[in-house]
């Protein structure tokens, strides 16, 4: 194990918390913020789309700034651009819609860095360390959410986005004593993997554009699940209330499995993690395959959201954990974490709009659901190709 500051690993936790509280935070008090600036609720929407945008179109220059001013220096300027967004969202809607950009593009670069964090530090801990900031980003975000509501009700949603940009500093403050001792010890590791890297195209790797669609359609399981579920089960007779419920339901069934799936699949040889990760892409399939004779009981929906939220509960960690696996170095890692989430977010963000558009098309919600079980497929065959080989990229 390198050495490395004493605030490291609780920073990586903070990290962890605000990777997605900023702005997955804000969907509960939409109605109040739609109240307050006098804007359609609709039109906010796009709250959680431009985050998803942010991902596709700054994940694959993550790399490149690590490599220019040193990963943990990255991490403080990322921290800060996220502050800054947070601070200004209360000045106006056209302040608020920029904030969440610039909250979009700090956590993009973070999402990428993380695992060369883990690559670079623990490079014999990537399951526990990986398992440290995904527990702690999905247990952020379930409490955020819950609270987000109530805290909004008692004061206002300015006061709520106000404790956030706090807890941002807080995140910042616990992490800076990392980049001072990093400056200290004036590492080069991190330059002279991107040298050993540079000069190889992950973009031409065709093992990378399978893990890429995977992460893609393993995004799009959970988004689209989260956009249009509830109103796909209000439909068929379940109250606003009880469809309202599954989305804390998903978010919930996802903390245990965070904390174990990272340390389970490092154990794994090549052919044991093919069949855990095809055996749970299967269960996400299958709740989608309900979906095409749906029901009006309780019984139904929560055997849907389980089937959807397990698979995908379980997918995600994977990949985090593929992107240290499938490397040698922590350059490399950057590289195939910034490719595979630039693509798989665009496919994310485009997913829940055109499965929504094409309801507005057919009136019917059949054709899409066909469709993205077809794609759920050729996702499941993609990654038990990748996992054909030990390594995507070698030394």
């Amino acid at each position: 194990m390198k050495n490395h500051s004493k605030f490291l690993i609780p920073g990586i936790v903070v990290v962890g918390m605000i990777l997605r509280l900023p702005f997955t935070a804000m969907p509960p008090i939409l109605s109040s913020i739609s109240k307050s600036e006098g804007v359609p609720v609709g039109q906010l929407g796009m709250l959680t789309t431009i985050p998803l945008i942010a991902f596709a179109l700054f994940s694959s220059t993550a790399p490149k700034v690590a490599q220019k001013i040193g990963l943990e220096r990255a991490f403080a300027l990322m921290l800060m651009l996220l502050i800054v967004g947070s601070g200004i969202r209360v000045i106006n809607t056209t302040f608020l819609y920029i904030g969440t950009m610039l909250i979009g593009i700090g956590v993009a670069h973070m999402n990428v860095l993380l695992p060369s964090v883990i690559r670079t530090y623990f490079p014999m801990k990537v399951g526990p360390m990986t398992s440290v900031f995904t527990f702690s980003m999905m247990l952020a975000t379930a409490v955020g959410a819950s609270l987000a509501a109530p805290i909004t009700a008692l004061t206002s949603w300015q006061v709520f986005v106000g404790l956030l940009t706090i807890l941002l500093v807080g995140a910042l403050l616990v992490w800076l004593p990392n980049e001072r001792f990093a400056a200290n010890r004036q590492v080069t590791q991190m330059a002279s993997d991107h040298k050993k890297t540079v000069r190889f195209n992950v973009w031409k790797n065709r093992n990378a554009w399978l893990l890429l669609f995977f992460g893609g359609m393993q995004s799009a399981m959970f988004y689209v699940l989260m956009a249009w579920g509830p109103t796909m089960a209000i439909q068929t007779g379940l109250t606003p209330a009880t469809a309202g419920l599954f989305s804390g339901l998903n978010s919930l069934i996802g903390l245990p499995f965070a904390l174990t799936v990272p340390s389970i699949v490092v154990r794994l040889n090549k052919r044991q993690r093919q069949w855990l990760v095809a055996g749970f892409s299967i269960l996400g399939t299958i709740g989608y395959l309900l979906l095409l004779n749906p029901q009006g009981t309780f019984t139904y929906w929560l055997l849907v959201n389980l089937c959807i939220g397990v698979g995908t509960s379980v997918l995600f960690p994977y990949l985090m954990t593929t992107f240290t696996l499938k490397t040698s170095t922590p350059g490399q890692t950057a590289q195939l974490s910034g490719m595979s989430q630039s693509g798989g977010y665009l496919i994310a963000a485009v997913g829940p709009a055109m499965f929504g558009y094409a309801y507005g098309w057919w009136h019917s919600w059949t054709p899409q659901i066909i469709v993205i079980v077809i794609l759920f497929i050729l996702m499941t065959i993609a990654i038990v190709v990748v996992e054909n080989r030990e390594k995507i990229i070698d030394a």
